[in-house]
């Protein structure tokens, strides 16, 4: 009789765990927020990730907006964000990032594993304001497919092995605020289509890559809070980025091909840091540079000569900044003669 009793109350617990299991199943359904296409989207990047630890709280029976690396907007409950950066990751991006339709941002940064080209599929993110694909192993062209992304503000595609020309199509971007293609390995020319952005005039960062020929003199049309042309082959003249009128803050040509003169120059009163190093500049160092509020300043190995005027920041610099020049002179310089 005891044995009856014992295997029925047996009988009574599983079903009542049984019960709670359905219970706790049916509520969690109910509570979940995460869009289910937003959701199978995901789950499928972690499968062509490999399923990594740094994606671990990425499980299906959890809820996708309580998961790491995503954000969901709080009225709609799509997901808006996907932020995943210094970890373990190993693959191509997934075609599945172009799945998740309400992205405004898409961040992979700091994953060198992370290889291939950009996919296609991102293209489909229209609402995508904020783009970083950085220090990674991004292998192929910078795409023309960028271009559709209208409300993209910002794109950065720093740190990677891309190759090719830069597509004159990005300045089609109405709402940039910056474009970062340094240290890749792109070639050919800065297009002309740089000095006619439709819309907003973005920072401009292009520095370690293998740009050749002369800066389209297009671009002395626009104000640019940032310049960074850096180690390049750029020739020719670069004077018409420079003005009066312009609220420049930054400009480094250095380390490229470029000859003009300097004297010539009319700097634009806003500009803080300036760096021409390791070009063939020449002429004189102007009178009126005593007058800028330089944070930074390099005029190192070019052809300058004359003596530095004194005054404003330019003593406050030392030898190297002004050393290896045809015959510039005076302090910090050993004094002309």
């Amino acid at each position: 009789m005891l044995a009856i009793f014992q295997l029925q109350k047996m009988k009574n617990l599983i079903l009542y765990l049984l019960l709670i299991s359905t219970l706790l199943s049916f509520s969690f359904s109910l509570s979940e927020t995460c869009n289910p296409q937003d959701k199978k989207a995901l789950l499928q990047i972690k499968k062509d990730f490999g399923n990594p630890y740094l994606l671990a709280s990425w499980k299906s029976d959890t809820d996708c907006c309580h998961w790491y690396q995503v954000e969901c907007d709080s009225t709609t409950h799509r997901i808006i964000a996907l932020t995943i950066f210094a970890g373990e990751l190993s693959g191509q991006l997934p075609p599945a990032i172009g799945d998740l339709p309400y992205l405004h941002t898409l961040e992979f940064h700091k994953l060198t594993n992370v290889t291939g080209p950009i996919q296609p599929t991102i293209a489909k993110l229209e609402y995508l304001t904020f783009l970083r694909l950085s220090w990674l192993n991004l292998t192929g062209s910078v795409p023309e497919f960028l271009s559709q992304l209208k409300n993209l503000n910002f794109l950065d595609l720093a740190f990677n092995s891309l190759s090719g020309s830069i597509p004159s199509s990005l300045a089609l971007l109405p709402n940039l605020d910056a474009i970062h293609l340094d240290r890749n390995k792109l070639t050919g020319t800065i297009p002309a289509s740089f000095g006619a952005f439709q819309g907003k005039v973005p920072s401009i960062y292009l520095s370690h890559n293998q740009l050749s020929g002369e800066i389209p003199a297009s671009l002395g049309n626009l104000d640019f809070y940032v310049i960074d042309f850096s180690r390049n082959k750029l020739e020719g003249d670069a004077s018409m980025l420079f003005g009066p009128n312009k609220t420049t803050q930054t400009i480094d040509l250095s380390r490229n091909l470029l000859e003009f003169d300097l004297s010539k120059v009319v700097f634009p009163a806003s500009l803080g840091l300036l760096d021409l190093n390791h070009n063939k500049i020449y002429g004189s160092i102007p009178e009126e540079m005593t007058k800028l509020s330089l944070q930074l300043f390099n005029v190192s190995y070019n052809r300058l000569c004359g003596q530095i005027p004194v005054g404003g920041k330019l003593q406050s610099f030392d030898y190297s900044t002004y050393f290896h020049n045809r015959c510039l002179c005076g302090t910090p310089l050993p004094s002309c003669k």
